[in-house]
């Protein structure tokens, strides 16, 4: 089967050619909404790395803090107790937002395929786990949802920081596209239709934090 023609999140054979722009081509999928980046237009692992070295994440950076109190203080505000045991997937080299939420009094481990890649951290189950601006770098996002699922507990929550897409003109103008580590791009129905498949609520934060959690 042709690499673009299936959605590297929901697996159907329901997608369609959506943009180009002077880097490479992009993909619709009509069931869940993902758009996904030419399957021939990925960076090797490499060079994805390459790129993740130049971005500046230092944990001492007020400006970070700031920015990632976006999805902290949203999370921690649903967090009904202090103790509970949290997952930063795609921590990246600076796990400020882990570091953030120990301080907050939660137990905290970390995975990253490049800087964090401890394969304990994926062995137990979590009260809540977060990723932010890391779903976007997903080449099959299928599988970290189906190990989410794993890693949550009943009733436990999913915080995500990534930004939206809304339409085809906005996204053939939108910068976000532009890194050529973003591979994936989600829209508010691919946060529903995630939601309906796994029976988790969905609440959009902002436009680019979405929180979602699971059944009891």
């Amino acid at each position: 089967m042709p690499a673009n023609s299936y959605c590297p999140l929901c697996l159907t054979t329901h997608t369609r050619f959506y943009v180009q722009d002077k880097l490479r081509q992009y993909f619709r999928c009509d069931s869940c909404a993902l758009v996904y980046a030419d399957r021939s237009s990925l960076l090797s692992a490499q060079a994805e790395h390459a790129q993740y070295l130049l971005h500046n994440n230092d944990i001492n950076d007020a400006g970070y803090r700031r920015f990632l109190s976006r999805v902290s203080e949203p999370l921690l505000a649903r967090l009904n107790r202090t103790g509970l045991s949290g997952l930063d997937f795609g921590c990246g080299p600076g796990p400020l937002l882990a570091k953030i939420l120990s301080e907050a009094g939660h137990s905290m481990q970390l995975w990253d395929p490049y800087f964090a890649a401890n394969p304990a951290a994926l062995q137990q189950q979590y009260d809540f786990i977060s990723c932010t601006e890391a779903i976007e770098h997903f080449i099959n996002p299928a599988i970290e949802w189906a190990t989410w699922q794993q890693l949550l507990k009943p009733s436990g929550i999913l915080a995500i920081m990534t930004k939206r897409y809304t339409d085809l003109n906005a996204f053939s103008r939108w910068h976000y596209k532009n890194d050529p580590t973003h591979v994936s791009f989600f829209h508010n129905d691919t946060f529903c239709w995630l939601a309906a498949q796994a029976k988790m609520t969905v609440d959009f934060v902002t436009n680019d934090v979405v929180i979602l959690q699971k059944s009891g």
